[in-house]
């Protein structure tokens, strides 16, 4: 298995050189593509370039239980989060992982709660302009260079909280 942070070649696991052969070199790619996808497609809305890293016909697992087919429905999904908290972001992936056609990066989601957020039947939650800063994890599997599936891990009532200023 490989374990590194970026912008460090020794896993965290082992204390190894990472970017020796022993790191599997498939994986270390993948979790590039995926430091991409989130540092650069995810945070700046570059959809166009979502292919990259996912196939057409990914599976998509979000956290409140729901599960997508395919990239043009994952693009929607996830372009609706940007209407309401127009500067998400993911900008650091503290813990990478990979093992054969699995890797896992976690990181942290945050943004600011600007825009109406629509909840259906033309009714909205006005914007509080609260941050949000929320803990994530995305766990990927591969097949030639992109995902095939992919399951997202934050905590949605955490997430509610923070942009509504609820306290805990």
């Amino acid at each position: 298995m490989a374990c590194q942070q970026p912008g460090n070649n020794k896993s965290q696991s082992t204390g190894q050189d990472t970017s020796s052969p022993s790191i599997d070199a498939q994986v270390a790619k993948n979790l590039i593509t995926f430091d991409t996808l989130d540092f650069t497609v995810f945070s700046n809305r570059d959809w166009k370039r979502l292919h990259e890293s996912h196939a057409e016909d990914i599976l998509v697992h979000f956290p409140d239980g729901h599960t997508e087919k395919g990239l043009e429905q994952h693009i929607k999904t996830l372009d609706a989060m940007f209407v309401y908290a127009p500067d998400t972001r993911i900008k650091v992936h503290p813990i990478r992982i990979g093992s054969g056609d699995v890797t896992a990066v976690t990181g942290w989601m945050e943004g600011t709660f600007t825009q109406p957020m629509p909840i259906g039947d033309g009714k909205f939650i006005q914007p509080t302009g609260n941050k949000f800063r929320i803990p994530m994890a995305t766990f990927g599997i591969w097949k030639d260079g992109v995902m095939t599936e992919e399951y997202l891990f934050w905590d949605n009532k955490s997430y509610m909280d923070q942009i509504m200023g609820n306290k805990k």
